[in-house]
């Protein structure tokens, strides 16, 4: 193999396996050897203890700042997050500590010693918080590379000169000799024209027919991402490239145009996909996103090719806005979607983001909206992980009311907890489903 395809290989490497979690517990236990290996009584019986005194404050410091003043998540983080972390912060008290008090630990091969049983450690501890969530699966995800083909907007903005808008498309559409193997990537940023919404920028997928002449009027999937989170999550984590350029590969080089929009507007914001002073995230969804699109890509117009989806705030948000207008987005997907829009708890959620309205809450709750309206034209998938104990229970009970409320829903669970191996693997499964939903192969 070349030294070209040996670098490949390496960024290819998966971090969340069995395989990896076990090289970073043996890195973990490398690094606290090298710390603690050969070290005065006086080293092991003060300073270690202090050292370990230090992580544990520190790290229960962190945890009453995030879970309890902060507060950026909905929910609380997992244990294990915080055990790691402070394994971490241990590593580096530790590698800090003998280098304070032994002078031999100054001089640079043993200082360079330290470093690196430190970085170790922390290395370890990161890849395993990763795996929690398997936010960043490769070497290469990691290291914030990425591996598809990007083109600029105007490239995507320019019209063919003829379309193809009879549906199903897969029995209407010939791909050209010369079309490309792969989708492609492009950035945008979609104002905020009605809404006032400041919305970072959007990264839109476009499958290989897009690209060509005559151009097909592909369906539109808007796919959201979780809180915290950014419109990058779902090329990182969700491999979403990878699944739409397979899923294309099989169907003549059809699948829908993916518009990767902003939801919240920061990372750590969470305005709860609804119009308040948190900014009219709603609004922006349901009229600036659309509007745009249709207006600068050649996709199909009519909302029965258009759906929403995302994952765990994102799956929340799509719920919200496939109840509050389904005019909009008659087709949906909520993987690991919260059982209704929060903050915390339903106490503050009332309070701080709708004023004290609990009328107002409810008109946004999808839980109490399909208990009171009928929704014949709608469809779903509900997707949560067999493992995910805080979300699955409320999907259950989404999944039927939805039913009871008309839609045609179905619940798909698949091994795993809240994480992007979960949304990955669903969007894979249910994109066949989404495609005859939306016109785009035959039923």
């Amino acid at each position: 193999m070349s030294w070209s395809g040996l670098v490949e290989a390496a960024l290819d490497v998966r971090l969340t396996t069995t395989a990896a979690a076990v090289v970073f517990v043996v890195l973990t236990l490398g690094g606290f050897t090298a710390l603690l290996a050969r070290r005065s009584r006086r080293w092991l019986v003060v300073w270690v203890p202090v050292a370990v005194a230090s992580a544990v404050v520190l790290v229960l410091a962190a945890a009453v700042l995030v879970e309890q003043v902060w507060q950026p998540f909905p929910d609380r983080l997992p244990r294990s997050v915080y055990v790691w972390s402070g394994l971490a912060v241990l590593a580096i008290a530790l590698g800090a500590g003998r280098w304070v008090v032994r002078h031999r630990d100054r001089r640079p091969l043993a200082a360079a010693g330290l470093v690196v049983a430190v970085v170790a450690v922390v290395v370890a501890a990161a890849g395993q918080v990763n795996a929690v969530y398997d936010a960043y699966p490769t070497v290469r995800a990691a290291l914030g590379l990425s591996n598809y083909r990007t083109v600029p907007l105007a490239e995507a903005l320019g019209p063919a000169t003829a379309t193809i808008d009879r549906r199903p498309l897969s029995e209407n559409w010939t791909p050209p000799g010369d079309l490309p193997k792969t989708g492609a990537v492009t950035t945008a940023r979609i104002p905020g024209a009605v809404s006032g919404f400041r919305a970072r920028d959007a990264r839109i997928y476009l499958p290989p027919a897009y690209f060509a002449d005559p151009r097909p009027e592909l369906p539109v999937l808007v796919l959201l991402a979780g809180q915290p989170g950014g419109t990058e999550d779902w090329l990182v984590g969700g491999r979403l490239t990878q699944i739409m350029d397979a899923y294309a590969a099989e169907h003549d080089g059809l699948a829908p145009v993916v518009v990767l929009a902003d939801g919240t507007g920061g990372q750590f914001d969470n305005p709860l996909c609804v119009d308040s002073h948190l900014g009219n995230v709603a609004t922006y969804l349901t009229v600036d996103v659309p509007a745009w699109v249709r207006g600068q890509l050649q996709v199909d117009p009519d909302p029965s090719g258009w759906a929403i989806g995302g994952f765990s705030y994102g799956g929340t948000c799509a719920l919200q806005l496939a109840t509050t207008r389904p005019d909009v987005y008659p087709t949906f997907l909520d993987l690991s979607g919260q059982v209704e829009p929060t903050i915390g708890d339903r106490d503050r959620t009332v309070r701080e983001v709708f004023g004290g309205d609990a009328a107002a809450f409810a008109r946004n709750n999808p839980a109490e909206l399909l208990t009171r309206n009928r929704y014949p034209g709608s469809a779903g998938a509900f997707v949560v992980g067999l493992d995910d104990r805080e979300y699955r229970s409320g999907l259950e009970q989404l999944t039927t009311a939805a039913a009871a409320a008309g839609m045609d829903v179905h619940l798909t669970e698949l091994p795993g907890a809240h994480s992007f191996a979960v949304w990955s693997a669903g969007l894979e499964k249910e994109l066949p489903w989404l495609s005859r939903r939306l016109g785009l192969v035959a039923r």
